[in-house]
């Protein structure tokens, strides 16, 4: 007896909504998804009363229908709707979330609003960068839907161990904006894509660019007093869209093909062997206060998603006007479906978190031992191969540099490095102690971890470049608008002599060795080292060290200094290439002092005597050895002073001999040599080093020297 099955029914409409046939929709995932015959839309809020869905056509001012959810479309504070008939490629959405407007009770609800979809992973509105949203229509920033159908031709996430990271801080419009990149489509994914043969020779493994969520560069309001010139919030650290790939970053941005260029960038930097990481922004939003405009959590649901005072006040832990309600289950919930999806829709390595103290804070404020949020991603399954970095402090005065609850997944900006090294370069006594300890890796911070939990750096976005570093004593912000008010005053920089821009050939001469210092310093330290693009060829911000609002030269990378500082560019190449060389410099263990199986203990110290390092606090000379069972040995000695001294070395066996791979007294090209070609030291009981250097010598056999490699 045959048996007739049942009916297949969902997908078939059941509703007909403003002429378009609907039918209740999947809760799960959130935003706009496409399913057979329609696009199924899915959005949270607990508190609202009533939703209704807002349809666009790309190209038209109006929407061309409005859709209330009926209330069976509702399941506990989730509004699902399955819309059939329409094209994903030219639909855009947005939403009118209905509820109460007491603010003092933390809602803000407003039905004449439309909103943006938090989950949207397409943005619309603000395609050509420096292009304001247009303000006159009802919905400037329209909800898109991404394509699916980018082929990664088997491409994978790296997966490169932590140790073997170089990681290189760049803009993604600064980086090709200015026209000496001579780059096809200047300041996008596309043009940073060419520029990738540049960053494999200099020797980086991992990139980290600057925020590509989606922003709006033109809500900064301030003008350059000088020029006149517009400013902007160029640097982006104030997401409007999570899920977004910013489209004035992509040359195609204009045709909505931004998720595909920037797979594509992806893509191409994996094959030159080179990891993608994300500087993230999950702190706060471009909303602001109470002041700031309504975009999408605000109007969805303002108390979930926001830290607020007991009067409906914004928290501003973030130093921006609002603090994101991270331990919020619900936008915990939130933030690890984003980086899922970054990582598993983009392949993208890591993430470096922002602020990232805030996201151990409860919704009252409070710094939390055991954040739920940090414990969630340390513990997610698809996100246990991405890197996680945290900038482990934030603008309320929480500061965790070393103590951030890492659950043995997180690293950290060592901004104890960047202070110390500084301090040292500069001549300042009293630091040589804690110099030792920031270059096997800051055993004191990261005993448990070990050193790749260190990212160690001089300089980063947010403050001088390492050029100015040695250029200027004071900041120089005049252009920001802000009286030189802004950005911060405790840089440890010095300008080796004269203030600024100068002719003088000796300061000249000390400034070029001083960043060879700092990069020798960097490169041969245990940990993450990271470089910020530009400053491997000197780059200038002309002394202002926030420069988060300047879309122009003082920001830009000019590829022209490539060429004319070009020893400086084959000093740092040929120290990337050393470190490489080198599995002593790349432990993941600190040293204990002990000589194990190894010739020498695992490191050693020293001063102008072997084996006598000088620590008392007028000491401006150190000295470390560090050593592998294996054999592979480096020693590198670090002179502050304004003299010169002899070095004593320790005696190797005999059958191998010290020779010189770096010493930043001596004239280019013989400041650094490539690894394998170093040459063998004449006097092999002692060296000289120079006033303000840094030398590094490495131990091969007398007839050829020992590459080190693994």
């Amino acid at each position: 007896m045959s048996r007739t099955l049942p009916q297949r029914i969902d997908a078939y409409p059941t509703h007909w909504i403003a002429g378009l046939s609907v039918r209740s929709g999947r809760l799960m995932p959130f935003g706009a998804t496409e399913v057979p015959g329609g696009v199924n839309f899915s959005v949270y809020s607990n508190n609202a009363t009533a939703m209704t869905l807002v349809l666009f056509r790309r190209g038209e001012r109006g929407p061309f229908a409005e859709l209330p959810f009926p209330a069976e479309f509702r399941i506990g504070g989730v509004y699902a709707m399955t819309v059939f008939g329409i094209d994903p490629e030219t639909t855009q959405y947005g939403y009118r979330a209905d509820g109460p407007f007491r603010p003092e009770e933390g809602h803000r609800f407003d039905a004449t609003r439309i909103l943006v979809d938090p989950y949207a992973k397409v943005l619309n509105g603000q395609e050509i960068w420096g292009v304001p949203v247009d303000r006159d229509q009802e919905f400037p920033r329209r909800s898109g839907i991404a394509p699916d159908d980018f082929d990664w031709e088997g491409d994978r996430p790296l997966g490169l161990p932590e140790e073997d990271l170089v990681v290189y801080e760049a803009h993604v419009r600064g980086f090709t904006r200015h026209p000496s990149a001579a780059v096809g489509a200047p300041g996008t994914f596309a043009g940073l894509v060419e520029k990738i043969p540049y960053l494999k020779e200099l020797g980086v493994t991992c990139v980290e660019l600057m925020p590509v969520f989606e922003f709006d560069e033109m809500d900064n309001v301030r003008v350059d007093p000088t020029t006149g010139d517009r400013l902007h919030n160029y640097w982006g650290y104030s997401t409007v869209g999570f899920f977004a790939p910013k489209a004035s970053f992509a040359a195609t941005g204009r045709h909505g093909m931004q998720v595909d260029e920037f797979k594509n960038l992806v893509k191409e930097l994996h094959k030159a062997g080179i990891e993608v990481m994300l500087d993230v922004v999950f702190n706060h939003t471009a909303e602001g206060n109470e002041l700031g405009p309504t975009i999408s959590f605000r109007g969805l649901d303002n108390r979930v998603y926001y830290m607020l005072t007991s009067d409906g006040y914004y928290y501003n832990f973030s130093g921006t006007g609002n603090t994101v309600n991270c331990n919020h289950p619900v936008v915990r919930g939130f933030v690890l479906d984003c980086l899922r999806y970054w990582a598993s829709e983009f392949h993208v390595d890591g993430f470096r978190f922002d602020l990232a103290s805030i996201l151990g804070r409860a919704q009252d404020g409070r710094s939390l031992m055991e954040p739920p949020l940090v414990e969630t991603l340390a513990g997610d399954p698809v996100l246990r191969d991405c890197k996680l970095i945290a900038e482990a402090w934030d603008a309320g005065g929480l500061y965790q540099v070393g103590s951030f609850p890492d659950y043995c997944r997180f690293g950290e900006w060592n901004g104890r490095y960047r202070d110390t090294v500084r301090r040292f370069l500069r001549g300042d006594l009293g630091v040589t102690g804690d110099l030792a300890t920031r270059m096997v890796g800051s055993p004191d911070l990261y005993h448990r971890r070990g050193p790749v939990a260190s990212v160690n750096f001089v300089t980063a976005h947010d403050g001088f470049t390492l050029h100015d570093l040695v250029s200027y004593d004071d900041k120089h912000n005049d252009g920001n608008g802000e009286g030189n008010r802004d950005g911060d005053n405790a840089n440890h920089s010095w300008n080796c002599g004269a203030e600024g821009p100068t002719d003088d050939p000796e300061v000249l001469a000390l400034r070029g060795r001083q960043q060879r210092n700092a990069f020798l310093l960097l490169l041969t330290s245990l940990g993450i080292p990271m470089i910020v693009a530009g400053d491997e060829a000197g780059r200038t911000q002309q002394g202002n060290n926030n420069a988060y609002c300047h879309d122009d030269e003082i920001s830009w990378f000019d590829w022209d200094l490539v060429d004319r500082n070009s020893d400086l560019v084959r000093f740092v190449r040929n120290a990337i290439a050393f470190r490489k060389a080198h599995p002593a410099l790349r432990r993941r263990e600190h040293p204990t002092g002990h000589t194990g199986e190894g010739i020498f203990p695992d490191t050693s110290w020293h001063g102008a005597h072997a084996w006598t390092p000088e620590w008392s606090g007028y000491s401006r000379l150190l000295a470390a050895m560090h050593c592998t069972r294996d054999g592979d040995i480096v020693y590198v000695a670090a002179n502050s002073h304004w003299e010169g001294c002899d070095l004593e070395l320790p005696e190797l066996p005999e059958h191998l001999a010290w020779h010189v791979f770096a010493d930043t007294a001596a004239p280019s090209p013989g400041d650094s040599h490539e690894p394998g070609s170093e040459p063998r030291l004449a006097d092999q009981s002692s060296i000289r080093i120079g006033p303000r250097s840094v030398l590094v010598l490495t131990a091969g056999t007398r007839s050829s020297i020992s590459r080190g490699e693994d």
